[in-house]
């Protein structure tokens, strides 16, 4: 734990460095960063739970929010739902989805191999994928929304504010993930899971229940994400996969289960990334920076322990 805080001072005193050094160079570059930042970390911090109760490596997790996406946007075209208000309907749709998923799937290769977790994994994402595809097509679609393109003037700068709803949600799930783990019962239950699954079913713990419960969570989560994500951007059957990879990249980088440490990787990359799309002619080049920093920590983490 120790370790893990002094971790997360690190990240926060660096974030905090550069954050301050790029407001005076390329203030844009910070507040777009900030705000793709946040999109990010509230991706990634359902996959960080998921992964640090149940090991299981989600390859269709993106592919959920893709669908949550698709119900935001069925309920706002057929019903007029504001694709805001989609969120609490979609998490209830996704929870009890979840559920069938993982009794169906999950729940038969806990104790094998992780390259069968693995391929199921990646079997789940193709069904979804090509299941979306066949109900809505390949082509993207948009939901215009007025209030997306709201912007605000500070001086000389002028910038959108919107954007910032993606802070806000990773926010909200970081305190409220943190809220459940230490302050539930499940949440204790799923943190004893967690470190040690037969030592929790030998004190009375419902380990399978608790995946179960764990894992319905984490899907919820992410497909009332699409529910946000679709009031800005675009989407198709394919969207979900980049920011899979995206997800996993900050988990390496973090740690598995530390969830502060998500949010502060996850500002690195958002202006990482946002700092190259600032270059005119380099845009092309910032879907590269989540490969290279993930090269990057698996180099680094395999030359410590080389050393041990």
């Amino acid at each position: 734990m120790k370790g893990m805080a002094g971790k997360n001072t690190l990240l926060a005193a660096l974030a905090v460095a550069g954050a301050v050094l790029l407001a005076c160079w390329k203030p844009y570059v910070l507040i777009e960063g900030v705000q793709r930042a946040g999109l990010y970390a509230a991706i990634t911090l359902p996959m960080a739970l998921l992964m640090g109760v149940l090991g299981i490596v989600n390859l269709a997790h993106g592919d959920f929010m893709m669908l949550g996406a698709y119900l935001a946007y069925g309920l706002s075209v057929y019903l007029g739902v504001d694709p805001l208000l989609s969120i609490f309907p979609a998490m209830a749709v996704f929870f009890l989805f979840a559920m069938i998923v993982y009794v169906g799937t999950f729940n038969h290769v806990l104790d094998a191999p992780e390259l069968n977790q693995i391929l199921l994994a990646f079997g789940l994402m193709i069904i979804l994928t090509q299941g979306a595809n066949l109900l809505w097509t390949s082509r993207f679609i948009k939901i215009s929304l007025p209030y997306v393109s709201e912007s605000v003037t500070m001086g000389s700068l002028t910038f959108g504010t919107y954007g910032f709803v993606y802070v806000a949600a990773a926010l909200i799930i970081l305190i409220g993930l943190r809220v459940f783990l230490k302050k539930t019962r499940m949440g204790q239950a799923a943190l004893a899971v967690g470190q040690n699954r037969r030592g929790a079913k030998l004190v009375g713990i419902n380990v399978d229940w608790t995946h179960l419960i764990i894992f319905s969570l984490s899907i919820a989560i992410i497909g009332a994400m699409g529910c946000v994500f679709i009031t800005r951007h675009s989407i198709s059957p394919l969207v979900g996969f980049p920011y899979t990879l995206r997800a996993f990249c900050l988990i390496a980088m973090a740690g598995i289960g530390n969830l502060t440490g998500i949010v502060w990787v996850s500002l690195l990359l958002g202006v990482a990334e946002n700092m190259v799309l600032s270059f005119h002619g380099y845009a092309g080049w910032a879907d590269l920076i989540y490969f290279i920093l993930i090269i990057a920590v698996i180099m680094v983490k395999s030359r410590k322990r080389h050393r041990q």
